[in-house]
Parts: C-alpha cells; structure tokens; sequence
C-alpha cells in the first residue's frame, strides 16, 4: 500500500465522531442559506457553532499547504461559477444563487470533511440539474466502494455520469485520505478507468467529492492564490463524503439528521449488500 494509512479501530471511531460534527454544521447552518445573507456571515456563524458549541477546531482557518498563503477562514463557500476553495467575504447571496459550503472539522486530532450544495431561494431549472446530477455522480462513486475494488471504477462511474448528461469533470482537484491529516494518500480522482490505480482494503478513509461543471473542465485562480473558478464562467458544483472502506463495502462518515437522502438506486442497491 505504501504511504496509504490504514486506520485502526480507534482510529475508525475517532474520525465517525469528526465526520458527524461535519455533517452537523451543515444542518446548523442551513437555515442560515437565504438572499440577503453574506458569505462573511455564514463563516462567521458557522465558525462560532464549531468553537463554542462543538468544541471543535475549523481545520481551514490558517491553513497552508506548500506553497499557498494561508486560507484566511473558517469554511469555503463556492458560489455559482466558482469550482471550490470561495473566500468567505462581503459577497451578498441572491436569489437564484447557488452555493457549496465546504466544512472540516477537526475533534481530538480526527478530521471531518463533507460539504453540500445549496440553493439560495429558487435556482434556476439548470442549476437544479447540475446539481442533483453531481449528487449522483458522489453517491455513484461512493457505491462502488468495497475490498478489492480499484479508485479507477469510483472515477470512471462519476465521469460516466457526468458526461452523460453533457457536464465536464474538473481534473485538477480531487478527492484525498483523511484522518489525524487534513489530506493524504491517496488521491481519489472523479474521472479514469475502471480496474486501475490503488485496490481498496478494509480501513482505508478518503473523501469522495466530485467538482462537476455545466460547461467545459478548464479552470482558472483568481487573485486571492485560493479561489478557483470556471474558465467559460459556467456553473459548477459539488457534494462531499468522507468514507471509509469496510469488511463488506463502504460506510459513510459525514451523516447527520439534516443530510440528504441517498437517491434511490443507492438505497436499493446497498439493500441487499446490508442484509448479506
């Protein structure tokens, strides 16, 4: 396996605990999600719920990967033609707006990692598809998930998918392992061939976290060295999980009470998985 971390038992429970104070966020703010609101302020509110409520650690505040300055705030929020990594700033949602809140949380060393798409009063009849689409194009990865599958079939059936309904695969970001390290081997791309790159084995923990686009791939950086947009201007949008790889198949780590349902082929297909 190399530099892949298997995680132990511990482990396991540590980052089951990260994952929901993630997805718990999510809910937290979700109301918050309306016209008029700033970016700014749903870093702000979120921010104060993981400190002072949770009791946990906003991994992206000051965060700094080689070579970038450091992320100057608590959540991302991506809005509308912007792919990921948005500012949180003075940018005030309107309707129409669609937006990803990216959270990870950290909580006695584990990280939590998931975000959502949201739409800011009544999205457009395009935005609503492409986002429902990318949802499916996560749950299609994440279903494909047990020992001794490769990361090759979760990229192929996400880009599969997306292509299908005429959308692009953006290339340049992916997902990663997780654990007591924001980001680690390996690299979970949304778009390959099935039957190639690292085989799952039980323990593995990475994020799947599809970046879909209404128009083409190409992507551009802004200004700030951390918000990436679409190079056409068209939308773009995202879901994330963190997962963790099974005896038997996949278990979901970011689950909360307010998360969205798994579509139904999911529901049914991981049904007879669950009873065997």
């Amino acid at each position: 396996m190399g530099s892949i971390n298997i995680k132990t038992e511990d482990d396991i429970k540590g980052m089951r605990i990260a994952g929901r104070l993630a997805a718990e966020v999510l809910d937290f703010i979700a109301p918050h999600v309306k016209p008029g609101v700033t970016t700014g302020e749903l870093d702000r509110l979120c921010h104060q719920y993981m400190v002072e409520v949770q009791g946990t650690v906003p991994a992206p505040l000051n965060y700094a990967p080689p070579g970038y300055t450091p992320y100057p705030k608590s959540i991302c929020t991506s809005v509308n033609d912007v792919v990921c990594h948005g500012i949180p700033g003075d940018k005030v949602l309107k309707n129409g707006d669609v937006l990803n809140i990216d959270i990870t949380v950290i909580k006695d060393g584990y990280h939590g990692d998931t975000s959502r798409m949201f739409y800011v009063g009544e999205p457009s009849i395009l935005a609503r598809r492409l986002t429902e689409v990318t949802y499916e194009c996560m749950w299609l990865g994440i279903s494909k998930i047990r020992p001794g599958a490769h990361l090759g079939d979760i990229g192929y059936v996400i880009q599969q998918h997306a292509e299908k309904a005429g959308y692009s695969v953006v290339r340049e970001f992916c997902g990663h392992g997780i654990g007591k390290v924001f980001h680690e081997e390996p690299q979970v791309l949304h778009y390959g061939r099935p039957g190639t790159l690292e085989k799952l084995v039980p323990g593995m923990i990475f994020t799947v976290e599809p970046m879909i686009n209404s128009g083409r791939r190409e992507i551009r950086e802004m200004g700030d060295g951390w918000t990436i947009k679409t190079k056409d201007r068209s939308l773009s949008a995202q879901w994330e999980h963190t997962v963790l790889v099974t005896e038997t198949g996949y278990e979901v780590l970011t689950v909360s009470p307010g998360m969205p349902a798994p579509p139904a082929f999911v529901q049914a297909a991981s049904a007879p998985a669950a009873a065997g």
